[in-house]
């Protein structure tokens, strides 16, 4: 786990080694063991790389950028490739040397002798970019699902790419700018989604692609998306479809332990983590480490849970508990981390949880994105009522049941979302608003800017309307709301702490098996994750698979009532503010208002107005 940058630019003789130390010296918190430089020049170009390593495997001779046997391609590498031990077998009996036993060096090799399918072997998280001397061509890659970031900056004849934005605005003249644009879909979703950024022309090279820049040309190919974007046609069903998830996931958690550094695990309590713990014990003799975060308001807090399965695997458990005070100390420094507003609350324990890990480990094993391969929201079951409700008369549903549900208290909270979410007719306005985005009213009415552009209409609903209703929201949740957020924030906020986070559940041979069942091995009925459930049975204790899911909340909706009021009143309509001029400011009182006296919880909507207000603070934006 690293951090990368580079360039390639016009002007063969142009010094740029300061340039490129400063790009790496931006983002050494995701490699504090080492650094490493490497420039050359090729016709016209100058063509720089520069690398930041953590070291987990290989740690005396896995120094990048790395080569091949004659120097002539170059490799800066971040992530892990899990099946490299085999490619490496296969690249010897094809007569290739390795001068290593690093991951990386298994990815130039095969890059020799595969181009650039060689993406299409690897089992694993990735983004690297490769100098090709021979062909003259810069090779940037990124993995299946996105959990390593690539950005870029494309101006006149200068590319610029990095593990993180920050990098890229360490290179001279590349100034901090806001994209209108991506702004707008920031309040539709609540963070950007691909490939957009909120920094005025710089984006994201896409999950699952790679980018070939040969002479000034850069041309980019999608070579994976995720399975549950076409319908299942032949549904694959074997004698025991539970016995061969249980299995693969075992693989897929069994090859992320291997690392030549201490690891451990994520373990919130909830199902996924816990599962990865279970499974992380029967493959060392050694007690897992785990590491837990709670909060003070105990209705919020999973430590009890997350002890109970402490104390079944006999891991070495630690804990940490966060309050607000730990909000209004890290929440700046976390938007400089992420280069953007912090989405979620939970970043902020996620970064403590990351700190507390590092004292004893390099790397942590977690249980990210189960929801979102096997259906765990509530949505995942209640999106099925959306036509159902909507050929309700206007009177009965706006008349009767809209009132009522409204009226509801906040313990009702799900049921008050599903109804609003149930009310919306257009599925690319539902899709962001089940996670508590503004749809196109409710922008409108806060907003005092209206675009009708932006990436709203993107690739993540690429998705023909004959898929499944559950196959559709899957493949939305596995293109956006995970990559530009959860994968994102996961990434951040580890590497912000030197810490390396492994996800056995995006194993894609594992996301190909669960995509080949039947709907019904996902979400039955009112039951989330049915196939994981099942298997888990085999090894976790029923008070741990059968609870609700909580999900990992944390209580900003009472600190936002309490000490952190002022806070919040300051930044949003303070006379130092630098938003208040995006929002009608009747509106934004009225949501303000409904809040602190405990009508309505719009927790979400003024944390996302927060870290937008923080994030144009940080970078100096008007």
């Amino acid at each position: 786990m690293c951090g990368i940058a580079g360039f390639a630019i016009r002007g063969r003789n142009v010094d740029l080694t300061v340039a490129l130390e400063e790009m790496a010296l931006a983002i050494a918190h995701r490699g504090p063991d080492d650094d490493g430089f490497f420039e050359t020049g090729s016709g016209d170009w100058r063509i720089g790389l520069a690398h930041r390593r953590l070291s987990i495997i290989d740690l005396s001779t896995g120094h990048q950028p790395l080569g091949n046997e004659t120097g002539s391609m170059q490799i800066v590498f971040n992530g892990e490739i899990y099946n490299f031990e085999d490619l490496r077998e296969e690249l010897l009996a094809k007569g290739h040397c390795f001068a290593t036993r690093s991951d990386t060096e298994t990815i130039v090799h095969a890059y020799e002798e595969w181009g650039e399918s060689c993406v299409e072997r690897f089992r694993g998280m990735f983004a690297f970019a490769l100098w090709d001397g021979e062909r003259q061509r810069l090779f940037l890659a990124r993995d299946r699902f996105g959990k390593k970031p690539l950005y870029l900056h494309q101006q006149g004849d200068t590319l610029l790419f990095a593990s993180e934005v920050k990098s890229i605005l360490a290179f001279p003249g590349v100034q901090a700018e806001v994209d209108t644009e991506a702004l707008w879909d920031y309040f539709a979703y609540r963070y950007v989604p691909a490939p957009a950024t909120l920094f005025r022309g710089i984006r994201k090279l896409m999950p699952g692609s790679w980018a070939i820049w040969e002479r000034g040309v850069l041309r980019e190919h999608r070579y994976y998306f995720p399975p549950d974007r076409e319908p299942l046609v032949s549904p694959q069903v074997s004698t025991d479809p539970v016995g061969d998830f249980h299995a693969k996931l075992d693989e897929a958690v069994r090859i992320r332990m291997n690392a030549d550094v201490p690891f451990g695990a994520f373990l919130s309590g909830g199902l996924d983590s816990s599962s990865i713990v279970a499974l992380m014990s029967q493959h060392t003799v050694q007690p897992v480490k785990t590491f837990s975060v709670g909060f003070y308001e105990t209705a919020y807090s999973e430590l009890k849970y997350a002890r109970v399965v402490a104390e079944q695997f006999k891991t070495e458990h630690h804990e940490l508990v966060v309050s607000q005070a730990h909000l209004i100390e890290h929440l700046p420094r976390l938007v400089r981390f992420r280069d953007a507003p912090v989405a979620e609350p939970s970043d902020i324990p996620i970064y403590l949880l990351a700190i507390e890990a590092r004292g004893s480990v390099k790397m942590v094993l977690s249980g990210e994105g189960a929801d979102e391969i096997l259906g765990g929201y509530p949505k995942h079951v209640y999106e099925r009522y959306v036509r159902p409700y909507q050929r309700l008369s206007g009177l009965i549903r706006g008349g009767v049941i809209e009132p009522l549900v409204t009226a509801l208290p906040y313990r009702f909270r799900r049921a008050k979302t599903a109804m609003t979410n149930l009310a919306l007719g257009n599925f690319q306005e539902r899709m962001p608003h089940w996670f508590g985005a503004l749809s196109m009213s409710e922008r409108k009415k806060l907003l005092t800017f209206t675009l009708a552009s932006g990436t709203s209409g993107g690739e993540q609903f690429d998705t023909p309307f004959s898929n499944s209703d559950l196959r559709r929201i899957l493949y939305f949740d596995q293109t956006s709301w995970l990559p530009d957020n959860l994968l994102e924030r996961g990434d951040s906020m580890t590497m912000a702490a030197s810490l390396e986070a492994r996800m056995p559940f995006l194993d894609h041979e594992l996301v190909s098996m669960a995509s080949a069942l039947p709907d019904r091995f996902r979400v039955r009925g009112h039951d989330t994750k049915w196939i994981l459930r099942q298997a888990a049975r085999r090894f976790l204790p029923a008070n741990i698979i059968d609870r609700p899911k909580v999900g990992f909340r944390v209580p900003v909706n009472e600190w936002f009532r309490g000490e952190l009021r002022d806070y919040l009143h300051d930044h949003l309509l303070g006379p130092d503010s630098r938003t208040r001029a995006y929002y009608r400011r009747d509106a934004l009182t009225k949501v303000l208002a409904e809040h602190m006296q405990g009508r309505h919880n719009q927790e979400k909507l003024l944390w996302c107005l927060l870290n937008l207000e923080i994030w144009k603070r940080e970078y100096g934006l008007a």
